[in-house]
């Protein structure tokens, strides 16, 4: 059965038909030779569902953008980008059963970032396949995946990150809490898999630094995807006195924790990694203004017409509220991988990477670069704080909840950069 065939059913059967014609248009749009295959390995079932299909939605998106345009110059014609979805249903192994079907099927590269651990096993089976076989080399694109390993020991030539990864987040949110004075105890709470693990040793080894008057009076790992209830953690929470809590939770993981918290009266703050959007600040309401602080690549709120615009368009595109989730940094990413291919004027994986590695790329007055040295994306961070939308600096709310994110803090891509570790193979 072709992937296409699959991709076709299973957005019929989310009920996002027009998703697919649209996607079939804009290969129709960018006329020329066989398609450039994109392969997305992600959970689209399971408790993780509706993060994966968030990120299809920014991914198709993207490349409808470059298909409209033409698609990708190259010496035999303009090619078009393709775009296919792979299920991994939340499991390691079936991602590396999806990585299989997607290079026999012609993928010439592998897009995924909800996971660390599958990251890491897709990373070291890319490498394993590009050593076995030169002829069918493929890159790997990372949107999500930000255990910082991924680019340090564990680097990869085949591998790019457009993430900033935990450390450079925690890094962002620690500029805002060192100067929460009104916090003096926190607990750390994060998913048992190595993502969560760096977040809790990076959140307890920074507040130490910048914070040594601040008490951490709980740290718990708790199972991912795999916990219904979390009221028991939101009671011990409650119970610690904390004023704070620390969280790399994402999907259902951050939705049950935040809204047990509300729900067993907890009134202390959360930092958190992706509490600005996926259900979070709908699970909370009223609860979390004044009180969820989220770090990103870039929120709605950004104080500019470039940034209005481009979110305007996204929400034009997909105007159900519950589609709202736009990512720059998945954006970004197609752009660099784009120009890279028009630059190395082959689709071949090797004469890419040289190109992607050194990309600067520019959208909606946000820009980027990828670092050389470990294929580790340097861009600009935005710390938010929930607040009504309506008040000054929230013109934009999130999945029609109301609510929506004033940036209080940004930060440029040189005070974001952190040193690397990698010591870059390249072939």
């Amino acid at each position: 059965m072709s992937q296409t065939f699959i991709s076709r059913r299973r957005v019929l059967k989310s009920g996002a038909a027009a998703l697919c014609a649209s996607t079939l248009g804009g290969l129709v749009r960018a006329q020329g030779g066989q398609p450039i295959r994109l392969a997305l390995v992600e959970s689209l079932s399971g408790p993780f569902a509706n993060t994966g299909e968030a990120v299809f939605r920014n991914l198709l998106w993207a490349v409808e953008r470059v298909n409209a345009r033409g698609g990708i110059a190259l010496p035999g014609g303009a090619r078009p980008l393709q775009l296919d979805r792979y299920d991994s249903k939340g499991q390691t192994e079936e991602a590396l059963s999806a990585l299989r079907s997607a290079i026999d099927n012609g993928a010439q590269a592998v897009l995924q970032g909800n996971s660390s651990a599958t990251a890491a096993a897709i990373l070291d089976a890319v490498d394993k396949h590009n050593e076995r076989d030169p002829r069918r080399r493929l890159l790997f694109l990372n949107y999500s995946a930000v255990d910082p390993i991924l680019t340090n020991e564990r680097c990869s030539y085949w591998h790019f990150r457009f993430d900033a990864h935990a450390d450079m987040r925690i890094a962002a949110l620690m500029a805002v809490f060192k100067d929460d004075r009104a916090v003096g105890s926190a607990y750390l709470i994060g998913q048992d898999y190595s993502f969560g693990q760096a977040v809790l040793r990076e959140s307890r080894r920074r507040i130490a630094e910048l914070r040594p008057d601040v008490r951490i009076v709980g740290e718990e790992l708790h199972p991912m995807g795999k916990v219904k209830d979390f009221a028991p953690y939101a009671v011990k929470i409650k119970a610690s006195g904390a004023q704070a809590v620390f969280t790399g939770n994402w999907g259902n993981d951050l939705t049950l924790l935040v809204k047990a918290a509300r729900e067993v009266g907890f009134e202390g703050k959360f930092y958190t990694f992706y509490g600005n959007a996926l259900g979070a600040p709908a699970a909370l309401g009223e609860a979390g203004v004044g009180k969820v602080i989220a770090v990103a690549d870039w929120l709605p709120n950004v104080p500019t017409p470039e940034s209005a615009a481009f979110y305007r368009s996204f929400r034009s595109r997909f105007p159900n509220p519950a589609d709202d989730y736009v990512h720059m940094r998945m954006q970004l990413m197609i752009e660099a991988l784009a120009q890279s291919i028009v630059q190395a004027g082959s689709t071949e994986a090797a004469a890419v990477a040289a190109k992607l590695e050194n990309a600067r790329v520019s959208l909606a007055g946000r820009s980027g670069r990828m670092r050389a040295a470990d294929h580790q994306f340097q861009q600009p961070l935005v710390v938010g704080l929930m607040d009504r939308q309506g008040t000054p600096g929230v013109a934009f709310d999130v999945e029609g909840s109301g609510y929506g994110f004033r940036v209080i803090k940004d930060i440029a891509p040189e005070q974001a950069e952190l040193p690397t570790t990698c010591r870059m193979q390249r072939p």
